[in-house]
């Protein structure tokens, strides 16, 4: 037997996970490269040269030891002080090695700032369309996860839906910009709103209400738009990144923390944090890529081949009448179910080799997200199919 949580974890495993796993189903069935699968947030494009260069000079030019030993649970010094001031000079902040902890990812940052936040039915909020692994993470902690309701058609979060699932149970909210699974960026009038909210609730109740701002596709911007950056427009915030989509890293596990000096408490919350990656069982980052990535800060993936694929899917998908919002970050479009059920759109997909992931796995029913960190050929390749679905489904032009 196993714990009752985890049982019911395993029987709702990620949709996403179960859709990537079909893929491979299909692949064997009728070949790769007849299986068109848009379900993961998984880069088809490779790490930058850069990256391969400096895990190269870090194997040549550092000590065994250091490379492959302990170091602080927070990573190591040397590596903070980079990131940290990385974050300075990209965002105008003024950061130091004591405002960053190394982590095993964004995911694993989350879970380490959630670990140190809740008590059992402590809850937090988050805006749909949400990823949906946040209701699992807050879970893990006894908590429960609150959802503000979608704001449609813009997407762009509602502080005032916010405010209306906050309560004197609400540690923390959680905001993901540029948004997975609908591309949008948060603008600096909505992120500036939910400050207002989060300051006028934790004066209400006595206590701070934090932001985690979950930033993974921070560099994935579109068309000169901005991703502001969170702490400069409400303190309590905590930033949980990862390389994971800017160098297309997200086997190897690295991100980071960024803990403000101004949150109340900061010493205490910042030692929690950094034991919360050894009380989880990461102890800390992954020494080598630690070494690799602070020799890199300035390299991005091909952000232009991902914004070829964007044009080449939107263009493909709207001339034959799906609804689409045009991502103006990430590698997702968020589209509009014919009918308006997001799971039939799926169904009719899968029988023309094409999987991607119903809305409702993201708290959104009625629509569908579709990753378009392919291969441009594949997205081509697949118009046929969605023809075929849109004939299906009666969507007209």
């Amino acid at each position: 037997m196993i714990s009752n949580k985890m049982a019911a974890l395993a029987q709702n495993n990620s949709v996403i996970r179960a859709m990537f796993e079909e893929g491979n189903r299909l692949a064997a069935q009728f070949g790769r490269e007849n299986v068109f699968d848009f379900s993961l947030g998984n880069p088809n494009f490779p790490p930058p040269e850069a990256v391969k260069s400096a895990i190269r000079d870090v194997l040549d030019d550092t000590s065994p030891v250091d490379i492959h030993g302990y170091m602080s649970n927070a990573g190591f010094p040397a590596v903070r002080e980079a990131v940290a001031h990385s974050i300075n000079r990209r965002h105008g902040t003024s950061f130091s090695s004591g405002n960053i902890i190394m982590s095993v990812g964004a995911a694993g940052a989350l879970n380490s700032v959630l670990k140190t936040l809740l008590n059992p039915g402590d809850e937090v909020a988050a805006f749909a369309p949400y990823f949906v692994e946040y209701g699992n993470y807050v879970a893990n902690y006894d908590g429960a996860l609150k959802v503000a309701p979608p704001n449609i058609p813009t997407f762009q979060p509602s502080a005032e839906s916010l405010e209306t699932v906050i309560t004197a149970k609400t540690r923390a909210v959680i905001i993901n910009t540029p948004n997975n699974p609908t591309g949008v960026i948060y603008s600096e009038e909505s992120l500036r709103a939910i400050a207002r909210v989060l300051t006028k609730k934790s004066k209400e109740f006595g206590a701070p209400i934090y932001l985690i701002s979950d930033e993974p596709y921070r560099e994935l911007a579109y068309d000169g738009v901005c991703v502001p950056y969170v702490t400069k427009l409400y303190p309590d915030t905590f930033v949980c990144y990862s390389w994971s989509k800017s160098l297309s890293l997200p086997g190897e596990r690295i991100g980071y923390i960024v803990i403000p000096s101004e949150l109340e408490d900061f010493s205490l919350i910042f030692d929690a944090v950094s034991i919360a990656t050894r009380v989880l069982g990461f102890v800390n980052a992954p020494s080598l890529i630690q070494l690799a990535v602070a020799r890199c800060l300035e390299a991005q993936t091909d952000i232009c081949a991902y914004d070829q694929n964007r044009r080449a899917l939107y263009d493909g998908l709207t001339s034959l009448g799906f609804e689409c919002v045009f991502p103006q970050g990430a590698f997702y479009m968020w589209v509009k179910a014919p009918g308006g059920d997001d799971k039939a759109f799926v169904a009719a997909a899968k029988d023309e080799n094409i999987l991607f992931v119903p809305g409702t796995s993201f708290a959104c029913p009625g629509y569908a997200r579709i990753a378009y960190c392919v291969a441009k050929s594949t997205i081509e390749r697949s118009m046929p199919g969605f023809k075929k679905i849109a004939a299906k489904l009666g969507v007209s032009k």
